[in-house]
């Protein structure tokens, strides 16, 4: 990896290539590209895309780690290309898309069974208690938002499952890490009242309780969440509801 005049080391790239329209399958095509000590990988792609490959598909959107859009496999680990350092990497680096997930084209993950999963686990304020707009805001104490704050930072960038290995297992079944973490955001926030509704799907076999508890989803998450915590967590309230419904109606009779 030699230095050139403009301050940058040749940085070989072998990365992931398909088009299911075309090719039989996936292959790798090497790259050799100049890169600075500050560039991170997305730039490294978009150097590579700018000028060396135009056909080259990926996604990206933010450059600043909040989009979550950049996710891929960088030798062998789910990371957002914005935030993985170039610098960081020695010898050839594997770029191919996220794991887990059909390949729409190239480093591109075709992201459908996410997005419908999420969706079922109803991410977002079902009020409790509904108010007019005489009435006033939602309003929630320091104290209280601290309980889901940790959990709220979620990105939907997929990192968690791409490393889960239950998800790689059953896809088609567990829910997922991010889904159930986003789950138990509103079910922790104060302001909601559609917990009920939510257990219904994340409270099951399919649910929480197809996690083995690796910890790998907590492992790759670049904003800290945690879903590995959050994911035990809803198994604890869960195991509580089934003892308050079973055994405590149970000792009343």
């Amino acid at each position: 990896m030699s230095e050139n005049r403009l301050g940058a080391r040749q940085v070989e790239l072998e990365v992931l290539r398909y088009n299911p329209e075309s090719d039989e399958a996936p292959r790798y095509q090497r790259y050799s590209v100049p890169c600075k000590n500050e560039w991170c990988m997305l730039d490294a792609l978009n150097y590579l895309k700018d000028n060396l490959d135009p056909t080259l598909a990926y996604r990206w959107s933010c450059h600043m780690q909040v989009c979550g859009s950049c996710g891929m496999m960088i030798n062998g680990e789910p990371k957002l290309a914005c935030k993985a350092m170039v610098r960081d990497y020695e010898g050839v680096i594997r770029i191919e898309p996220l794991a887990h997930f059909p390949i729409e084209r190239d480093l591109v993950s075709v992201a459908d069974d996410f997005m419908d999963k999420l969706k079922r686990v109803k991410p977002y304020l079902i009020p409790g208690k509904p108010k007019t707009l005489e009435e006033g805001e939602y309003k929630q104490t320091p104290e209280q938002m601290q309980r889901y704050r940790k959990f709220s930072m979620c990105i939907n960038c997929m990192l968690c499952y791409a490393a889960c290995p239950e998800y790689g297992l059953t896809k088609s079944k567990f829910i997922g890490p991010a889904a159930i973490t986003l789950a138990h955001r509103y079910n922790l926030d104060s302001r909601d009242g559609g917990r009920d509704e939510r257990q219904e799907e994340i409270a099951t076999n399919e649910g929480v309780w197809e996690c083995t508890f690796v910890g790998a989803c907590s492992d790759v998450c670049p904003k800290h969440v945690d879903p590995a915590s959050a994911l035990q967590q809803v198994k604890v309230a869960s195991t509580v509801d089934w003892y308050l419904e079973h055994f405590m109606s149970w000792s009343k009779k």
